[in-house]
């Protein structure tokens, strides 16, 4: 009986042991052999792959591919199932301008921080997980914008600004405080 009990304690365990979270890129990224930039690369992976991550350690995930295994970075890999272009990382890249397959933006400062708030800060899983789970399809977005009236407008670029001549330096624009 005693074994019995062993027995199936241990095969109820063991699956939630060996289940790895699945994921997908969300952009091309070098794989590396430790989680530090200027680490060794052993591989890549490209948008939309199929990845097992296997831990987590700060900015960085543990990943297993078909072909290598290696740390990426967090923000290069959505934890679940594929979307359709509509997590919470789309649409904050949307809101920052930096959409796209780079999204490479440096950050000096954060307006309403403090360098002790940053510090402090703690990921919080639940959170991100509730946040992802507030996304919509295309299709859900499109029904809304029509239910509210909503129409495309197709907006045109700006031209392209005129260069001073070279003859008349003092040509161009000034701005506040006298300054070109």
């Amino acid at each position: 009986m005693h074994i019995l009990r062993i027995l199936t304690l241990t095969a109820l365990l063991l699956p939630g042991l060996s289940l790895a979270e699945t994921g997908t890129a969300l952009k091309n990224d070098q794989i590396r052999a430790e989680p530090y930039s200027d680490a060794k690369v052993t591989g890549s992976i490209v948008r939309n792959d199929k990845v097992e991550i296997l831990t987590r350690k700060g900015a960085w995930l543990n990943i297993k591919t078909p072909k290598t295994k290696g740390w990426v970075r967090l923000l290069s890999v959505k934890r679940g199932s594929a979307s359709s272009g509509t997590s919470a990382s789309d649409v904050l890249g949307l809101a920052s301008g930096r959409s796209g397959t780079g999204k490479v933006v440096a950050t000096t400062g954060v307006r309403g921080l403090n360098e002790e708030d940053l510090k402090s800060a703690k990921f919080d899983e639940p959170q991100v997980k509730t946040l992802e789970g507030n996304t919509q399809t295309a299709a859900q977005g499109q029904k809304f914008a029509s239910e509210a009236g909503l129409k495309a407008a197709k907006v045109e670029y700006l031209p392209t600004p005129s260069q001073p001549s070279a003859s008349n330096p003092s040509s161009g624009s000034t701005l506040p405080g006298g300054a070109k």
